[in-house]
């Protein structure tokens, strides 16, 4: 069963995606509006466009809804004089009309908090209908819309448009669980690298130390560039040529201590090295690779890991000749309620899925004694995102 926040999340995506689809179509038919054919279409279409442009703005970013914006493509929506939005927490007004309405806002909004319900005010030349916007049962402000009369329909669609903004509202908090979510999952990949990795690392290095130093200088500098990338305490996504260099010091270090019982091969196609990546998403596959694949096996083994320009997508398959697995036990495996020594593997798995949809999970093939194969696929075009850094 998903948890909470990971539900959330995919809930947020959803209804966010909507959103966006909403807003393509909407600037797509803009294009051509001839194509609408009759007017009721055009009002629909003009309806899509507005509410996904206030959408966009009521989810903002970082530094919150922006009201203003949200203001002008509700006073559309509505067709009314002026439309203020009105935040009860932050003590700030947003009108998109004549700004001597905002004392006229304050008061219907103040009365609007009081009661938690719709208000209808009598104003100089016309009328003022207020509704709350409620988000998680508490009221964050009030939508105040100016007309000259109150008719009923316009009650209750400023009701509605008031819900409406509440609903997305509520995607900014559910969009900040889910980064803290992707931020919880980091960590916990991190906490499973390091005890197993670094104390087979330092066992490598120290018994180079008499017999080789110059080795065991560089294996000591191949660990701390390791260490310095994993454990990163910002950003959620890299770039492919920083998380190769990784996974080349990761390589380094374990053949160190196997010798000769495995074998790396790179095939990497140079113009997806500025790839954006989610962040330790493609170490934590070569290293089941290796413990998984080829370490419990008595042979040699080979680790390929191999990147392709697929158009719009980069591609990254790391595939091994190890012993592999039964598909029925790697169905339990990316099981997220399910115990499994495959946490990499399942974390990479939930992450992907999280960020690009449910289709954007690993695809995973393997069979016993046939070794594996483990592809992703992320697209080039991504929203600017911040990437890991010391």
């Amino acid at each position: 069963m998903l948890d909470a926040p990971l539900l959330a999340g995919a809930v947020g995506a959803a209804i966010g995606a909507v959103t966006t689809i909403a807003l393509v179509l909407a600037r797509r038919f803009a294009l051509a509006p001839r194509d609408l054919g009759s007017e009721a279409e055009r009002a629909t279409h003009r309806t899509l466009h507005g509410a996904a442009a206030a959408a966009a703005a009521l989810r903002g970013g970082r530094g919150g809804p922006d009201t203003s914006r949200a203001a002008k493509h509700l006073r559309a929506l509505l067709s009314v004089d002026a439309v203020a939005i009105v935040e009860s927490a932050a003590d700030r007004v947003a009108v998109d009309g004549p700004e001597a309405l905002e004392t006229s806002a304050r008061r219907v909004a103040a009365r609007v908090y009081e009661t938690g319900r719709r208000q209808v005010f009598s104003e100089p030349g016309g009328a003022a209908v207020g509704a709350p916007i409620v988000v998680d049962g508490r009221v964050w402000g009030a939508v105040v819309a100016f007309a000259s009369a109150a008719r009923a329909p316009l009650v209750r669609a400023t009701g509605d448009v008031a819900d409406w903004c509440a609903a997305q509202i509520e995607l900014v908090g559910l969009d900040a669980s889910r980064a803290a979510l992707a931020e919880a999952e980091l960590k916990a990949l991190r906490a499973q690298i390091s005890p197993h990795f670094i104390y087979n690392a330092l066992t490598a290095i120290a018994s180079f130390i008499s017999t080789d130093p110059p080795r065991a200088r560089d294996l000591v500098i191949e660990f701390a560039d390791f260490t310095r990338y994993s454990f990163r305490r910002q950003g959620e996504f890299t770039t492919l040529s920083e998380e190769l260099r990784s996974i080349h010091s990761y390589l380094e270090l374990e053949r160190a201590r196997f010798g000769d019982r495995f074998a790396v091969r790179l095939r990497i196609a140079p113009e997806t090295l500025s790839t954006v990546i989610p962040f330790l998403s493609v170490q934590p596959l070569v290293e089941n690779a290796v413990r998984h694949g080829l370490e419990p096996g008595e042979g040699s083994g080979v680790v390929s890991v191999t990147s392709i320009d697929a158009g719009t997508h980069t591609e990254v398959i790391v595939d091994d000749d190890g012993v592999g697995m039964d598909p029925a036990e790697l169905a339990a495996l990316l099981d997220l309620d399910a115990p499994s020594p495959h946490v990499g593997l399942r974390n990479v798995d939930a992450r992907l899925r999280q960020l690009y949809g449910p289709g954007g999970g690993l695809v995973v093939e393997t069979n016993v004694g046939a070794g594996t194969s483990v592809r992703l696929r992320v697209p080039k075009s991504q929203p600017q995102h911040e990437t890991a850094r010391p």
